[in-house]
């Protein structure tokens, strides 16, 4: 069943025209004004044939692409993914170990489940606006913006579509 999933996975480039990934850069750059942390968006459609079969699940492939990604590549150590594997209707979020301890795993849920009921309704612009305003929110209460200070913006705000 699996397997049919991702053979037959939604476009993540229909799903995610360029007008729907401006929104969502946008979202990013405006949401990083409140806080000096990063928030990365990343969509994939599916997951290869040889990840599949060695049964890779969201969380793992998350885990990666947070890696490849370099979002852990901060100075705060402060870097937050929002992942989207559409095949396999999954959310994870992956933080930096900057937030370890400050976050709690039932907060990344809760910003997970948002999403996933817009999904669901169909409404995949709002499920995403809504995961980086709420990425946003967590990060301004633990790493805020602070006056005066120079805060580089250290990873890019364009969503990426995967694979």
């Amino acid at each position: 069943m699996r397997l049919l999933r991702h053979l037959f996975a939604p476009s993540a480039r229909r799903l995610f025209p360029p007008a729907r990934l401006d929104a969502i850069t946008a979202a990013i750059a405006e949401g990083e004004l409140s806080h000096s942390g990063e928030v990365m968006f990343a969509v994939e459609a599916d997951l290869p044939l040889a990840a599949l079969l060695r049964g890779v699940g969201a969380r793992e492939r998350a885990e990666q692409a947070f890696a490849s990604l370099r979002t852990w590549d901060t100075r705060a150590n402060n870097g937050v993914l929002i992942y989207l594997l559409l095949a396999d209707h999954a959310i994870e979020i992956v933080a930096d170990r900057g937030l370890q301890g400050r976050v709690s795993p039932a907060q990344w849920r809760e910003v997970c489940r948002r999403m996933e009921e817009q999904l669901r309704a169909g409404h995949a612009e709002v499920a995403a606006l809504a995961g980086v305003r709420a990425v946003s929110e967590l990060l301004a209460e633990h790493f805020p913006r602070i006056d005066g200070v120079a805060d580089e913006d250290e990873l890019p705000n364009r969503p990426q579509l995967l694979g």
